[in-house]
């Protein structure tokens, strides 16, 4: 592997980082990149000017949905070698505040891991599995001009030629086939200044040579897999696995399954349960956010919520439009199809209190007052006595004046429960004069 151009050291940061601008600035201007960068960083910005690429509005693309993405990298020659990447780079990565990235020979990021709070961050830059990251999408970057001169390469801070990838510094080499010496792929290290270190760079040659190394074994190996294969006897398919639940009624922490939610997840689960069918990108936005929302800021959120997903051990988000891998078993949804067929008690048992009650996502407001007011009517029109007296205890419905008074109406008149009830109504109408 030939090894990139030493970082100066000892150099100012800050004055580095405004000469860089300053060179940007011109290239920009003249069509000319100055002499004064490093060979390898001037040559690709040469590239990103005649690709007309914007240094301040360009983002990675996304081009495939989520269920092509994963039937792509599953199938992909690194996949297999992937625990190899993870002991040597990401197993560390979180002391060392560090993201490991493994790209395709095209740039797309397959795997992002490592440093939880770095990768929440790079996530506003879209650096985000099955993103382009190549040089021909977002100009300069350790995994994209590695690819593009197939050869290792660090990226420090303002080199990039994109400016939201300013604050960061990374290091990349590409992986071959050591069949046919054909590129397969990128590692690539993200983070600080550290991720541009010589020792870095060691660290990312040493992987490339070992899972090339693991990559040569497995070819030796293929013929043997292969007859293995063809002989062995067709598995039973598995038993198709329990619903999961998803719990989102009344004041608990809300869960999928034994997994606590954050109170966003929760809510494009909750919205996704309710439309199994899926919901379009623009419109779970619309659903999701008071007033118009980025693109980009639901694609992080979605990006996050993935992860959450495959820590559960659930299929992941599906894409176009949006849904659930699976159907869970939304505690909301279950207590609507009481409803339907008329089991009131047994709704009023499973109904725990109000929809997310803390949230203020509109979708989520409109699920919470349907299905309040569903439960409430079904039980002013069929409920006995002493279930409605039961329902109206509740504390969401202790100032209810409407299902108070209903009640009274359906007590028998010798009920020694009427004098509770009328002096319950006249508390409330005294508090609401």
């Amino acid at each position: 592997m030939t090894v990139p151009e030493r970082q100066p050291h000892g150099v100012d940061t800050s004055s580095l980082r405004d000469r860089l601008l300053r060179a940007q600035q011109d290239a920009i201007e003249t069509g000319t990149v100055p002499l004064t960068l490093r060979p390898v960083v001037r040559a690709s910005w040469e590239r990103a000017l005649r690709g007309a690429i914007d240094p301040d509005r360009t983002l990675p693309r996304i081009d495939l949905d989520e269920r092509e993405f994963l039937e792509y990298r599953a199938g992909h020659a690194l996949a297999p070698v992937l625990p190899v990447i993870r002991r040597l780079l990401v197993d560390g990565a979180d002391d060392a505040g560090l993201v490991v990235a493994v790209g395709d020979a095209h740039g797309r990021l397959l795997w992002v891991e490592g440093d939880a709070g770095l990768r929440r961050r790079a996530e506003d830059m879209l650096f985000i599995e099955g993103a382009d990251w190549s040089e021909a999408s977002v100009g300069t970057s350790a995994p994209g001009t590695a690819l593009e001169l197939d050869r290792a390469v660090q990226i420090r801070g303002a080199e990039h030629y994109n400016r939201i990838v300013h604050p960061w510094s990374c290091t990349a080499a590409p992986v071959h086939d050591p069949a046919s010496g054909a590129i397969l792929g990128v590692i690539d290290i993200t983070g600080t200044d550290h991720a541009v270190a010589p020792h870095t760079l060691s660290l990312v040659s040493a992987t490339v040579a070992a899972v090339e190394a693991e990559l040569r074994i497995a070819n030796l190996e293929s013929a043997v897999r292969a007859t293995l294969r063809r002989s062995r006897i067709a598995a039973v398919p598995a038993p198709k696995p329990a619903r999961t639940t998803l719990s989102v009624l009344g004041e608990r922490r809300p869960r999928l399954g034994a997994q606590e939610l954050s109170p966003r997840h929760a809510e494009i689960l909750t919205l996704l349960a309710w439309h199994p069918r899926g919901i379009g990108a623009e419109r779970l936005g619309a659903l999701l956010y008071e007033g118009d929302a980025s693109p980009v800021t639901l694609r992080a959120e979605i990006a996050r919520l993935r992860r959450v997903l495959e820590a559960a051990g659930e299929p992941p988000l599906e894409s176009r439009p949006y849904r659930l891998g699976r159907e869970v078993e939304l505690d909301a949804a279950s207590v609507a199809k009481l409803i339907g067929q008329g089991s009131l008690r047994r709704a009023a048992e499973r109904y725990a209190g109000p929809v997310l009650p803390g949230s203020v996502a509109p979708g989520i407001v409109e699920l919470r007052e349907d299905l309040a007011g569903r439960l409430r009517e079904s039980m002013l029109a069929d409920a006995s006595p002493d279930l409605l007296l039961a329902f109206a205890e509740r504390d969401e419905h202790r100032y209810d004046v409407g299902l108070w008074r209903a009640l009274l109406e359906i007590l028998p008149p010798r009920s020694p429960r009427r004098a509770s009830v009328v002096s319950h109504l006249e508390r409330i109408e005294s508090a609401l004069r």
